[in-house]
């Protein structure tokens, strides 16, 4: 992509000196008959006119794709999200934790190591291993306080990624594999 662009650049600075050349050169040739001068001076402007306003709409539309890229994009994030707590707030609600909702919680695992920040991958790590203990009797019940501390440190590493609080990430690609890998294997732990 970026060297379509130098491309482009390049062939468009040639295109301008090889224009201006010869605009130049008719405005010699044509000092003679009268107004002559003045069309040339017209084209020209026209021509730089539209060599700038292209320029200006190309880089516009670019910043246009970013923006509904990132747009999409948290919205994905935001829905993952919700997927979660709703999931989670169902779970907690029903005495008895179905198995439908155990293989649901596994795929927003999977789902969240898609789109989820290094933070919030390391949280969502703390908050599996406590999942994990919470449903070895397959309810919630009396488990409450340790539920909702672990969602709340899971709650405001989110909220941090959704409104891009954290800049850059203190974890390396291999660091960052090795959560989701934990994550995706303790998940599978939910039901045994």
């Amino acid at each position: 992509m970026k060297n379509k662009q130098i491309l482009y650049l390049f062939l468009s600075f040639i295109t301008l000196l090889t224009g201006y050349a010869f605009l130049r050169y008719a405005y010699k040739v044509t000092d003679t008959v009268p107004f002559t001068q003045e069309i040339v001076l017209i084209i020209l402007g026209t021509l730089a006119t539209i060599f700038i306003t292209s320029l200006l709409l190309n880089k516009q539309t670019t910043v246009e794709i970013q923006k509904e890229q990132s747009i999409r994009f948290l919205e994905l994030k935001t829905n993952t999200y919700e997927k979660l707590f709703d999931l989670l707030e169902q779970m907690s609600i029903n005495d008895n934790i179905k198995q439908k909702d155990i293989i649901n919680l596994q795929f927003i695992t999977h789902r969240l190591a898609i789109i989820s920040s290094a933070e919030v991958l390391n949280e969502y790590k703390n908050f599996v291993m406590i999942m994990n203990k919470l449903l070895e009797d397959k309810s919630f019940s009396g488990d409450n306080q340790v539920l909702h501390s672990s969602i709340s440190k899971l709650t405001l590493q989110i909220r941090a990624d959704i409104i891009n609080q954290s800049n850059e990430s203190n974890y390396s690609q291999e660091d960052i594999e090795k959560i989701i890998s934990f994550n995706s294997k303790h998940s599978a732990d939910f039901t045994s």
